[in-house]
């Protein structure tokens, strides 16, 4: 799917035409630079490698100074490939918030918040054992049973118990676009977002 580079701003909320609060993300999209343009003859695939946000020189590899240098672009922070753009484009050619339209509806690909290690109740919204009286002191949050006893003797895989929660890709798919603010290369979309206050994200058409 076609899509651009963008960094989350944060979180507000505007009035819809009928007179409703909604809760919308601000994102700051693009402008993204083509870098690479991949070839089913060359590369097996059609795909635009797309570079966001300035970076310095000094803080890339020799072979990363010579892949910006060979697209004659400056360095970029952030790579990312897309698929399914329509028309011809050349290395160096900008791409704006322009591709989107209000109303439009597109997915979101980002990295959601990390939690660190947390229990059974918390990660996966498990009611606890038994009650907080009675006697007992330390099993209200815990997970209960985990496997039999005779047979099979083992806890099988995938088993929901406690472990690292978040920071791990996420795709929230058909959020709207509520406006598009194209002199200062924002976006609002409905709802909310993976990820924290300056992460980068992918908006797919």
């Amino acid at each position: 799917m076609p899509g651009l580079i963008g960094k989350k701003i944060g979180m507000t909320s505007v009035f819809s035409a009928d007179g409703k609060n909604v809760p919308c993300t601000v994102i700051e999209v693009g402008p993204c630079v083509v870098t690479q343009v991949k070839t089913a003859d060359k590369d097996g695939y059609n795909a635009l490698q797309l570079g966001f946000e300035e970076q310095k020189e000094k803080h890339l590899t020799q072979p990363e100074i010579g892949h910006f240098k060979k697209a004659g672009v400056t360095p970029k922070r952030h790579l990312a490939e897309f698929k399914g753009f329509d028309g011809e484009y050349k290395l160096g050619d900008t791409l704006t918030v322009d591709m989107f339209t209000e109303a439009d509806f597109v997915d979101i690909v980002g990295v959601s918040k990390g939690k660190g290690h947390q229990g059974v109740v918390k990660r996966h919204g498990f009611g606890g054992v038994g009650q907080s009286t009675h006697g007992q002191h330390n099993r209200l949050r815990a997970p209960g049973s985990v496997g039999a006893c005779s047979y099979p003797a083992k806890v099988f895989k995938g088993m929901r118990m406690a472990g690292q929660m978040g920071n791990q890709r996420v795709t929230v798919q058909n959020l709207q676009v509520l406006k598009v603010i194209a002199e200062h290369n924002l976006m609002m979309i409905k709802g909310s977002i993976p990820g924290s206050k300056g992460s980068i994200v992918l908006i797919e058409k």
